[in-house]
């Protein structure tokens, strides 16, 4: 059972017998015998306790990583639908490395996360950070020629590099999440890491969903998402300071690009 199960039943069970010490303190029999019989009587129901850990605090398989590297190349797709008037050039570069990378953490984990190594991390760290990097300088990009009056009147194909920005947001900050949370898809697997990160209604409420649940990366691409339309938190807080700067890096990116894509593609239908 792991450390803080144990301790969580400790103190469920002192609280409970606590009450017994006070109301026979009034009894004949002599202090310290009392004290021994409570005791013993309290490790014997610590030990045949049935306490059940939830899965996000303990030791668990490793995780799927096929739906990441779905995610991936549809950014990738996203990245190479935008006009190469947007974002770094050549524009094939970097999704050229993001390819590369993937294929890097797919030879070292070609299905589930079950081998941690220094350089699977530094690829999935520079991974999404080459897709953070680009597709805010697409964003600043897309902004500077709404705002200058560079982008024609198109407005399909406006509100399409809009949605191409917009997507590739939502995604690469899920990976960002999903990568950072306690540590990591390997830390936490092992369960080595008690803090969480981002609390998800399940873990401050357990009776919310089953004793086995844990957040996998739908569950932070779902944050993601939610953070990008409402540009705020809405069911999972982030606790740490690091999710909160990228949260709300990720807000600005998403507000920025709407308002302006929004107001000026209303502007060319009308």
């Amino acid at each position: 059972m792991s450390r803080y199960g144990r301790a969580a039943g400790i103190v469920s069970l002192v609280s409970d017998t606590g009450g017994m010490e006070t109301g026979s303190a009034g009894g004949g029999a002599h202090p310290d015998s009392h004290r021994r019989e409570q005791l013993s009587h309290l490790l014997a129901r610590i030990e045949h306790a049935d306490i059940h850990v939830p899965a996000w605090l303990r030791a668990t398989s490793p995780e799927n990583r096929l739906p990441v590297a779905a995610a991936i190349v549809v950014v990738v797709a996203l990245q190479l639908r935008l006009p190469d008037r947007y974002g770094l050039h050549p524009r094939w570069l970097i999704p050229g490395l993001e390819v590369v990378l993937l294929l890097v953490l797919t030879a070292i984990n070609p299905v589930r996360l079950n081998r941690s190594t220094r350089l699977g991390r530094f690829a999935s760290i520079g991974l999404v950070a080459a897709i953070t990097i680009d597709n805010a300088i697409s964003a600043g990009g897309l902004d500077y020629a709404i705002l200058k009056g560079h982008t024609g009147q198109d407005a399909i194909g406006l509100l399409g590099s809009g949605a191409a920005i917009y997507g590739t947001n939502v995604i690469a900050f899920g990976i960002w999440f999903w990568e950072l949370d306690r540590g990591g898809p390997f830390s936490r697997a092992t369960g080595t890491r008690q803090y969480p990160d981002f609390l998800f209604p399940q873990m401050a409420d357990p009776h919310l969903a089953s004793p086995d649940w844990e957040p996998l990366f739908f569950d932070y691409l779902y944050v993601s998402l939610t953070n990008g339309f409402a540009f705020s938190p809405t069911d999972t807080m982030p606790l740490s300071r690091w999710a909160k700067a990228l949260m709300s890096f990720q807000s600005i990116i998403a507000l920025s690009t709407t308002a302006l894509v929004v107001a000026r593609a209303v502007n060319v239908l009308q």
